[in-house]
This record gives C-alpha cells, structure tokens and sequence, in this order.
C-alpha cells in the first residue's frame, strides 16, 4: 500500500472510529479533506479534466484508490484522446465532448463501472441494469480481467457515446 492510499485508509478509519456519519479522506489534490458518501464514494465537486477525476481517485477509501488508478491508467491508454470529468460524484470518460462511454462509482465491496452502450459490448459486461443498453462491471477487490476491461473499453469508445 503506497502512502497516499495509507493515510486515506487511516483517515477513513479515523472518521469512522469516532462515530462519524460520514467519513472524510485526505485527498492530495484538494485543498481540503474530502467527505466520503454512503459505500465509502468520495464527494468531489463537478468539474471537467483529469484534475478532478484525479482527486476522485486519490480520495477512493483502501484499495479501490489503487483500482482507480488502474482503471484510469488502462482507460488513458485505450483511449489516448480521452475526456474526463466529474459529475454526480462519478468521474466520467468519453471521446467526444459531452458524450460519456464509461464512469464508475464506489460502493461499499466494490466498484463499480458502468458502460453506457455496454449491450453493443462483445460480450457484454454481466450486470444488467433497468436501461435497455446499460451494462454494469462490479469489481471486487483481487477480482479485475484487466484485458476484458480494455477490450471493453476499446469497443466502447468507438460507439457515439451518451449525452449526459
């Protein structure tokens, strides 16, 4: 565990040994702790560029910091001419402005990434999601096929995206 991720683990720990409702998380590229919601997702305010989904990440609690990391790493080098942004405490990647392929959230045991065209995927991510075309792939922590994850984002960065 690097040093970041460990002093985000123990402030989290920290936070929620003292009976806290909420827990926070020192995020390096924040000026100020970042309030961690319900399963553990950071509250990152919205904004567009890496700065934001960086900040995402570096708050994400334990492994899932390091997950993120890797995520956003495959991600950047499927796709070089990425967008990012932050939105609804969810960092977002798209190819076209304001056309989204793929965000991922936090929740308690997992995260969870969520393709938004994910039924034109071969395969398809497994999770089924009440939106006709969305596909969801939870990650639990050791559980990651890195190489069906940049499939999946190669093919979806290709389709048109959607608006959000």
């Amino acid at each position: 565990m690097d040093e970041t991720t460990r002093k985000t683990s123990e402030t989290v720990k920290s936070s929620a040994a003292k009976g806290a409702g909420t827990a926070t998380a020192k995020s390096p590229h924040a000026a100020t702790d970042v309030r961690l919601l319900s399963g553990g997702n950071p509250q990152i305010a919205k904004g567009d560029g890496d700065a934001p989904v960086q900040a995402y990440i570096a708050a994400m609690p334990g492994w899932k910091s390091e997950l993120g990391r890797r995520l956003d790493t495959l991600i950047e080098s499927a796709v070089p001419a990425v967008r990012k942004a932050v939105k609804w405490n969810t960092p977002f990647y798209g190819v076209e402005s304001g056309r989204w392929f793929l965000a991922f959230h936090c929740f308690t045991k997992y995260v969870k990434v969520t393709f938004f065209d994910g039924t034109s995927l071969e395969p398809p991510p497994p999770g089924t999601s009440k939106q006709a075309t969305v596909r969801y792939l939870d990650i639990y922590e050791g559980a990651f096929d890195e190489a069906q994850f940049r499939d999946w984002v190669e093919q979806a960065s290709r389709l048109p995206g959607e608006r959000l």
